[in-house]
């Protein structure tokens, strides 16, 4: 496993744990919007929220915390649960695809990490994480020609240097790290 990874699970988990207490201490007071779509605003501490047409919105302030706290899981290897966090945001990004992918893969369902992946890759072509645990699904099922071409994918975005090439090559080459 990276270094920052495992430091941004810490982290992850830290968040996590701040989070519910807040929810917590906050439906004790009575605070808090309910629904399925989160929101509520104003009073008892609950923090502001985009305003259209009158009705308040659950923007990307949820969906980063959602995110943060599924990656953490994720490289945690606690999947199941960083599925959940990461399904439940509402305006999914090409990161949000790619967690989605990752753990799906981890959990052995390569098909279905594959396709998040590719929804990854059609909202943003040069993402280099995604390319490179793409070439990681590829090298674990033995596609190396396959891993290989995302391993130029990942050197003509960021070179040979940056920590995905590292990481792919090694996987490439069956020496991949803890993650």
């Amino acid at each position: 496993m990276r270094q920052d990874a495992r430091f941004f699970a810490k982290m992850g988990m830290v968040a996590l744990s701040l989070a519910i207490g807040s929810a917590t201490a906050l439906a004790a007071s009575g605070g808090g919007g309910g629904g399925s779509g989160g929101g509520g605003g104003g009073s008892s501490g609950t923090p502001p929220c985009k305003q259209a047409k009158g009705q308040c919105k659950s923007g990307s302030l949820e969906d980063k915390y959602r995110y943060e706290q599924g990656r953490a899981l994720a490289l945690a290897g606690r999947y199941d649960e960083a599925l959940t966090a990461l399904n439940a945001i509402e305006s999914p990004d090409s990161m949000t695809f790619t967690m989605i992918g990752y753990a799906k893969r981890k959990l052995g369902k390569y098909d279905e990490g594959l396709a998040f992946y590719q929804k990854a890759l059609a909202l943003d072509p040069n993402n280099i994480n995604t390319h490179e645990y793409l070439g990681e699904a590829y090298a674990e099922k033995g596609k190396l020609d396959l891993a290989k071409a995302e391993l130029v994918k990942v050197s003509a975005v960021c070179g040979t240097t940056c920590e995905q090439y590292q990481d792919l090559a090694k996987a490439i080459a069956g020496t991949p790290d803890e993650n």
